[in-house]
């Protein structure tokens, strides 16, 4: 979506997300499990959470569930997410070195990540790219929406008019609309270079 963004494949995320709670989460204890409910009876469910050869599946879902309840505002991802984190902070505590991945979702959960959304025609999107794609934005999701998307969540259902305007949020804090590159530019880095290490954090309209 940070690519190319469609409404289609905003839809097809939370379809995932969906099947994921249905078919895997442990909604007494959180978590996930690494077999599906439908699957047949076991003597033990592995509900595995230190990496391995690959990133733990419990961890990259906690990471997952995060962003796509910042995207859809759907929070009960965002519960299934830190009540996974919650389920494994106390081996965390005790062996972080085996839980990168899972350490990865907590700083998340602890500091949201920026997103910020840029709306208009998409043939007026290039000067607003070129500056994005040149930021070093580690924690940020950048999306494009064109104007005549529609059926958004309300995260992202920014007004939508001719001119490109852009929106910087924190979690679900947004500063008010820029409706420039050069105003975005200065909200990336006040000194004129676009770095989002040196972003003011702000409190201000959503």
């Amino acid at each position: 979506m940070q690519t190319q963004f469609r409404a289609e494949d905003l839809a097809w995320a939370r379809e995932v997300g969906d099947s994921l709670m249905n078919r895997f989460h442990d909604g007494t204890e959180g978590g996930f499990f690494f077999t599906s409910h439908e699957h047949e009876r076991l003597i033990h469910r592995p509900k595995p959470g230190p990496d391995n050869a690959t990133p733990s599946g419990n961890a990259v879902a906690a990471w997952a569930l995060e962003r796509l309840a910042m995207l859809t505002g759907e929070m009960r991802f965002s519960e299934a997410a830190r009540g996974t984190v919650a389920l494994f902070r106390p081996q965390m505590e005790r062996i972080p070195a085996a839980f990168g991945t899972m350490l990865h979702a907590l700083e998340e959960q602890l500091t949201p990540p920026r997103t910020i959304i840029v709306r208009g025609l998409r043939d007026d999107f290039d000067p607003w790219r070129k500056l994005l794609d040149a930021a070093y934005l580690p924690h940020a999701s950048v999306l494009f929406i064109p104007s005549e998307a529609s059926g958004l969540p309300p995260p992202l259902e920014k007004p939508a008019t001719q001119a490109v305007t852009a929106w910087v949020c924190e979690g679900a804090t947004c500063l008010a609309p820029l409706n420039s590159v050069e105003r975005l530019r200065e909200t990336l880095d006040p000194r004129g270079s676009p770095s989002a290490q040196s972003i003011a954090p702000h409190r201000s309209l959503s």
